[in-house]
């Protein structure tokens, strides 16, 4: 979120949070001790980016019962999540870093590790047993590097099409679309009636990735995408080249709502909740959003897997995982590891998710008081080949930066794509070679 994405955007808003007694629930799970705990003690300074009302409901409730299992005094102090993309990098290379933080997997995380400033937590992944109760698709991708573990997945997120199943009854769609021409013929249907098919809000870039990112998946399929991201392949490639010729189809045809640069995405989740547009290619945080403004999960909002195009791609599922780290310079190690420890564990998770919107990446968290919507996205995902990580994560930041460039520059004008993604291969290209 994305940046994004996910989750650490949502208290752009004030949204309705969890009822009292939901909370009192909630406050009241039993927090197993950390194995690692016996020998933590002292204070730990811990840094993360879920600063909004959400975020703030979350910790209220994690921190402390945290602080109680393992003995550890948590100081953390609270860092707007834009803020926090700058001042965690500044303090790493002063050589002040917090002991942990939370930190975006992939890409990101291996940034940090290729600098020398995070350290691995094979011990604490092994002391915790999470081979046994995180799935193997999300450690082998979020956690592990290089063979060893350095990321503790606290939540992920899915992107899907949230839409307004009104607006959809109201032109007569009672299916909703599994592949590309069907989803075409959706949006036909919405246009004749005056309604935008799809809402898109890219005012800050990163909502622009899940259209380059699913079109390319379900085209070029995710080991060339993957090959993209790791600078192996070309952003001139035809396979980049169709990619982007489909998405322009959708705007030649005015399938969008009008200046999509010109807002943000909880404005394009405003058009499809007001019957505007029908709907949203987004995150899960999504879901988090509207029913803070009283919304009803598949009664006011529904969501379906973006469709197949070619036939024999691997489906994959698409989205960003949150997670911690511990700096290779933490003054606290024993006690950051006692805090990882409880922050990968069921009832912490548990606050997590049913707080920010979100998917637990623990297998046992009991997450059965979500919505119908959540529980189906997360369905979703087990059963999808592969689950990836949206661009801004799944690329260098440098590369990324770039790359968010290009897209909203092609938003402007689909036209000139193809001299765009030229520029855009020349000037990516040159961030692989440093």
């Amino acid at each position: 979120m994305t940046d994004q994405a996910k989750g650490h955007l949502l208290g752009r808003r004030s949204l309705k949070i969890a009822s009292f007694a939901l909370a009192a629930v909630l406050v009241s799970s039993v927090f197993q001790p950390a194995s690692a705990s016996s020998t933590a003690t002292g204070n730990i300074q811990v840094e993360h980016y879920f600063s909004g009302d959400l975020g703030k409901k979350a910790f209220d409730q994690i921190f402390p019962a945290c602080e109680k299992s393992t003995g550890v005094t948590i100081k953390a102090p609270t860092i707007a999540h834009e803020a926090f993309k700058d001042a965690i990098l500044v303090q790493l290379a002063g050589g002040n870093p917090p002991d942990m933080f939370s930190y975006w997997a992939g890409a990101k995380t291996q940034s940090l590790i290729d600098a020398g400033q995070i350290g691995s937590i094979d011990d604490v992944w092994a002391s915790a047993g999470l081979d046994k109760v995180i799935p193997k698709s999300i450690s082998a991708s979020a956690s592990t590097y290089g063979g060893k573990k350095f990321l503790i997945p606290f939540d992920y997120h899915y992107v899907g099409m949230f839409y307004n199943p009104a607006v959809m009854a109201k032109v007569g769609i009672k299916t909703m679309p599994t592949t590309w021409p069907q989803l075409l013929a959706v949006a036909y249907k919405l246009k004749a009636k005056g309604i935008a098919p799809f809402a898109l809000g890219s005012k800050n870039r990163w909502p622009a990735q899940f259209w380059f990112d699913y079109i390319l998946l379900r085209t070029a399929g995710p080991a060339y995408r993957a090959k993209l991201m790791a600078g192996q392949a070309s952003y001139s490639d035809p396979q980049v080249v169709a990619a982007f010729a489909q998405w322009k189809t959708l705007f030649t045809k005015g399938f969008f709502n009008t200046s999509p640069n010109g807002i943000d995405w909880t404005d394009a989740a405003d058009q499809v909740s007001s019957g505007k547009a029908a709907m949203t290619l987004m995150g899960t945080w999504v879901t988090g959003y509207w029913d803070g403004k009283g919304l009803k999960a598949g009664t006011n909002y529904n969501f379906f897997p973006f469709p197949k195009i070619k036939a024999g791609v691997a489906q994959a599922a698409l989205g960003p995982v949150d997670g911690w780290v511990m700096s290779s310079k933490a003054q606290n190690a024993p006690g950051a590891k006692a805090m990882l420890e409880c922050l990968a564990g069921a009832s912490a998770q548990k606050i997590m998710a049913l707080t920010q919107g979100a998917l637990a990446p623990n297998t046992t968290t009991d997450l059965s008081a979500q919505n119908s919507v959540m529980r189906a996205a997360a369905k979703q995902v087990a059963g999808s080949a592969a689950f990836v990580f949206n661009y801004d994560l799944a690329t260098p930041p440098a590369a990324s930066d770039i790359g968010l460039d290009a897209l909203v520059h092609f938003i402007n004008t689909p036209a000139d794509a193809v001299k765009i993604l030229a520029k855009a291969q020349t000037d990516i290209s040159a961030t692989f070679k440093k």
